[in-house]
């Protein structure tokens, strides 16, 4: 394995008294799509925001690029992906700084969700679900990051714009991206991912290749409760 991109290591996190996260130790390697998989309230999303810095309280070592807790290159995708009402398409996607060199011009991002060009002068707010995710998605792309942290971009979504979200990670991945997604789908994350994280009561407690996932499904049902 190439050395990793982030290393994670003894993460803890707490929501005012209550500690979420017990000493969360993982790497994700550049070019991969790495999933943190487990059940509602495992410390999925609240990993995603302690490596951001999101959550106030918390300890450990987050390492990007062989930099203590650097933050330049990584972009944050939430679940409830935060488009501005009184923005429009492309209001919001010009509103997140660049941060690094590299990062998709608006053109690229409409060619590579057409739905969104169709849209762009559409408040952010009246798009569908799945045209607010991938404007979501799309917002980030400008940033110049390479590692993107994606927390659940298929939850609520039809089948078909699955589907499409899935055809976009691949992309990213061809392109040079990094992705770490936390997902509840983990029939999506078989389709895109390379390694699966396990996550429960804000711990890792395992690792399965996406080549094992086939004979580990007895497994993977007692953790997910499936």
């Amino acid at each position: 394995m190439p050395e990793p991109l982030l290393t994670v290591r003894g993460l803890n996190a707490w929501y005012g008294e209550s500690h979420i996260l017990h000493g969360v130790d993982f790497d994700v390697s550049p070019g991969e799509v790495v999933t943190l998989l487990g059940r509602n309230g495992a410390g999925k999303t609240t990993t995603l925001k302690a490596i951001m810095g999101i959550v106030r309280k918390r300890t450990g070592s987050v390492r990007f690029e062989a930099a203590e807790i650097a933050r330049l290159g990584i972009a944050f995708c939430p679940e409830e992906r935060g488009i501005f009402a009184s923005l429009d398409v492309e209001e919001n996607l010009l509103l997140p700084p660049v941060v690094k060199p590299g990062g998709l011009g608006v053109d690229a991002i409409f060619a590579l969700f057409p739905n969104l060009r169709e849209r762009r002068h559409s408040q952010g707010t009246k798009l569908s679900g799945g045209e607010q995710q991938m404007l979501a998605i799309g917002r980030i792309l400008r940033t110049g990051a390479r590692l993107l942290l994606l927390d659940e971009p298929t939850e609520g979504l039809a089948p078909v714009i699955v589907q499409q979200i899935g055809r976009t990670i691949e992309r990213l991945k061809r392109d040079g991206f990094t992705i770490l997604l936390v997902e509840q789908n983990f029939r999506f994350a078989a389709t895109v991912a390379d390694r699966h994280y396990i996550v429960e009561h804000g711990r890792v407690v395992d690792l399965i290749p996406n080549a094992a996932l086939a004979t580990s499904m007895d497994k993977l049902h007692e953790y997910l409760g499936v």
